[in-house]
């Protein structure tokens, strides 16, 4: 979890909170998050190196859409992030 950058964290928490979301489920979560439009250019380069690091898994619904979800270590990774981030934060 360390070597992401910010995006990237936030694209795999995203993933976490929905059900197989598709790539356009996932954007449009962002979108509202970062009150600005993310572009297919920077959504789908991440979304494709969280699955080559071994994070996310994708699927695919149909011949023209993809859907993402956590792997095991994609799990451990953000409960890992968690417990660190508990240690400086007490809400």
């Amino acid at each position: 979890m360390h070597d992401l950058t910010g995006f990237q964290r936030d694209l795999l928490y995203t993933i976490a909170g929905q059900d197989e979301p598709h790539g356009l489920a996932v954007k449009d979560e962002l979108e509202e998050y970062y009150e600005t439009e993310i572009h297919h250019g920077r959504l789908y380069p991440n979304l494709d190196t969280l699955v080559e690091k071994g994070l996310v898994e994708k699927g695919q619904l149909d011949r023209r859409t993809n859907y993402y979800d956590l792997t095991r270590r994609g799990r451990r990774e953000i409960e890992a992030r968690r417990e660190w981030e508990s240690q400086y934060v007490d809400v």
